[in-house]
């Protein structure tokens, strides 16, 4: 499949209907690899599976935020999936020991500055501020590091969390192609 065949179906898949691309690079995650992106019933299928008491509105509402943001922040939104998926099984009242709140597990005092609307554990504001934070560690740190800062922040102290989303990042992968 060609990359501009595969670009298209990313934006089909994330609902664009303006006819205006996005500018700038590919939408990229795991591996480097330009996404292909289940369409929208697959995707809210395996949120179900990581979280069967969520009702089918939620699943779409996270689905497509996912889908939103991870265009919005040029991110490949398997791996957006696959962190939710590790962070917290797609369990949006999820709370650490720490104080991570919601579906990305955002810190409170990280999204105070980002002046996002809502609160840490809405679905759309904690799924914009977990893929700003991601985006921007990729950005600045490359693709592993951005990762594994994800969950250590600036002090990386080993690569198992990376392992761990990017095992789920190739699960979710896998399905689609199948």
């Amino acid at each position: 499949m060609t990359q501009a065949r595969v670009a298209l179906l990313v934006l089909l898949a994330a609902g664009l209907t303006s006819g205006a691309a996005p500018q700038g690079p590919a939408l990229v995650g795991g591996a480097g690899q330009v996404a292909t992106v289940p369409a929208g019933p697959d995707l809210a299928g395996r949120l179900g599976e990581l979280n069967p008491y969520l009702s089918q509105a939620e699943r779409v509402r996270i689905r497509d935020a996912v889908l939103r943001y991870s265009r919005k922040y040029r991110l490949d939104p398997l791996l957006v999936t696959a962190v939710i998926e590790v962070e917290s099984a797609a369990r949006p009242g999820a709370r650490s020991h720490k104080g991570a709140q919601g579906l990305m597990q955002v810190m409170p005092y990280m999204m105070r500055p980002m002046g996002l609307a809502g609160n840490p554990s809405t679905i759309e504001a904690n799924i914009e501020a977990g893929c700003m934070i991601l985006a921007g560690n990729i950005r600045r740190l490359g693709e592993a590091d951005g990762i594994s800062a994800y969950f250590w922040g600036s002090e990386i102290r080993g690569v198992s969390y990376l392992h761990r989303v990017r095992a789920a990042h190739e699960r979710l992968r896998g399905e689609v192609q199948s």
